[in-house]
């Protein structure tokens, strides 16, 4: 059996760095090119358990090189392209929208172009010759805006991006979908709801509540805390990458949502909680809770209906928020004690 080699962006992040040993395990039949620049988002030492496998690569690098991408794809010959890389951190995007317009739009059309001309252009296949090497984007519930109330994100709900960073995320979504149309080009796209778990940056909300809890400083809350999050275990939308990457209809989208709704007091209240049980300390960790001034854009209510790929697809999340925080827990306080 032919060895599949697929290139993935950006595995050395969070949702990358959880995918790469899930899909590697899953596939053992596959080489994994792992393809990131190594910014501050990106942590080598998550991907330790895959770094000396044989059918695993690492390669230091910035998908706005389009050089680099032309020369690993003749080295590579790739086969497929999962394509996590992506400034993802919304307060950077106000502070620094230009990264993001960078990284997010010009380095997605990098990436589907030099794929492209590779397995479409070349002289030594034809056109229709590309049905098996698949382009698949992963994308944020972020591009369809802000629900209130009631309501959930399909994959027909209309865009309507808040912040820099949405915006230049439905840019890279509207690049990937004009290939398919376009150039007939084998893409798919996922759109998934906030993730948490192992290996998140210590910037992110879940992260920083379980740090600042256990060092005694104050847990900051934006606004009032209910903006509302639909929570999805990291090892749930692996499972549905790797599940779309597979067996997903060229040219479609599939939002992957845990079906989780939270909002960010009930967030920081569980976890509280739960330290209080396993991590006492001389008063409840829910008393450092402070209130701050809310951020500029920030949408209210996230919720994604993942009807689609669990009917179509027959996936399903193994997670709820309650057991899934649990081993999120564990996993932190391993990490902030060692």
């Amino acid at each position: 059996m032919k060895i599949k080699t697929i290139l993935v962006t950006g595995g050395a992040g969070f949702i990358g760095s959880n995918f790469v040993p899930y899909f590697l395990k899953e596939y053992p039949n596959t080489h994994l090119v792992n393809l990131d620049k190594l910014t501050y988002a990106g942590d080598l030492t998550n991907l330790k358990d895959v770094e000396n496998l044989p059918n695993y690569t690492f390669v230091k690098g910035d998908i706005c090189d389009r050089k680099l991408l032309e020369n690993l794809f003749d080295k590579h010959n790739f086969d497929g392209v999962i394509h996590f890389a992506a400034e993802s951190h919304v307060d950077n995007s106000i502070t620094n929208p230009g990264a993001f317009i960078d990284t997010n739009i010009t380095g997605t059309f990098n990436l589907i172009d030099v794929a492209k001309k590779h397995w479409m252009d070349a002289p030594f296949k034809v056109k229709t010759g590309c049905e098996n090497n698949r382009f698949h984007h992963i994308s944020t519930d972020e591009v369809y805006g802000t629900l209130g109330e009631t309501g959930l994100f399909t994959e027909d709900t209309h865009y309507a991006p808040n912040s820099p960073y949405s915006a230049s995320k439905a840019a890279s979504d509207f690049v990937v979908r004009s290939y398919f149309h376009t150039y007939g080009m084998n893409v798919v796209t996922t759109n998934c709801s906030n993730n948490y778990g192992p290996k998140q940056h210590n910037e992110k909300l879940i992260p920083t509540i379980i740090r600042k809890a256990i060092s005694g400083e104050n847990i900051p809350i934006y606004g009032d805390g209910k903006n509302i999050r639909d929570w999805l275990y990291v090892l749930d939308h692996c499972k549905g990458i790797g599940l779309v990457y597979k067996t997903g209809k060229a040219g479609e989208t599939y939002n992957i949502g845990g079906r989780n709704e939270r909002n960010n007091l009930y967030i920081v209240d569980t976890i509280c909680s739960i330290l209080d049980d396993i991590k006492p300390a001389s008063r409840s960790y829910k008393e450092q809770i402070t209130f701050v001034k809310d951020r500029p854009g920030h949408d209210f209510r996230y919720a994604i209906d993942a009807s689609k790929i669990e009917n179509e697809l027959g996936w399903k999340a193994d997670e709820n928020f309650e057991s899934g925080i649990r081993k999120t827990i564990d996993w932190y306080l391993d990490k902030y004690n060692s």
